[in-house]
């Protein structure tokens, strides 16, 4: 009588244990695709604020530092729907000797169907910041 009565269980546990595990396997999936997301703006953050302190001007650094940021982000396959770059250049104003910085700023607009499930609704903004040091010696083009 015991086997009789447990007939049909094991579909019944499967039935309502299948959505759940599954659910729980997209959640992991989706919040390891959005921490690599978070990754590769923060390289590109990093290699842009690296570019722009290689640099001797401000507006050299500024076009050089958004070029990087745009080519690190296409090389690792993330399409944003809008990036900003913002890399400010006082520090290329500094005196010669005195200590400088260049800090990078990357944010871009993700479209959550592109990371998760195609069709999934919303986006999310994964903004980066990096700063670089200015070499104090380094020769700097000045505009008079």
């Amino acid at each position: 009588m015991g086997r009789r009565a447990d007939r049909g269980s094991l579909s019944l546990e499967t039935a309502i244990l299948a959505p759940v595990l599954l659910t729980a396997l997209l959640v992991a999936i989706a919040a390891g695709r959005i921490h690599i997301a978070d990754n590769t703006v923060d390289a590109a953050a990093r290699n842009a604020a690296r570019a722009a302190s290689l640099e001797r001007d401000g507006s050299t650094a500024r076009s050089e530092g958004t070029r990087i940021a745009q080519q690190t982000l296409q090389e690792q396959g993330l399409r944003c729907s809008s990036l900003t770059v913002d890399v400010p250049t006082g520090g290329f104003t500094a005196a010669l000797g005195a200590p400088a910085n260049v800090t990078v700023t990357v944010t871009c607009q993700l479209c959550l169907s592109d990371l998760l499930i195609p069709g999934f609704p919303g986006s999310k903004a994964i903004t980066a910041t990096f700063t670089s040091p200015i070499d104090p010696y380094r020769g700097r083009l000045t505009t008079s």
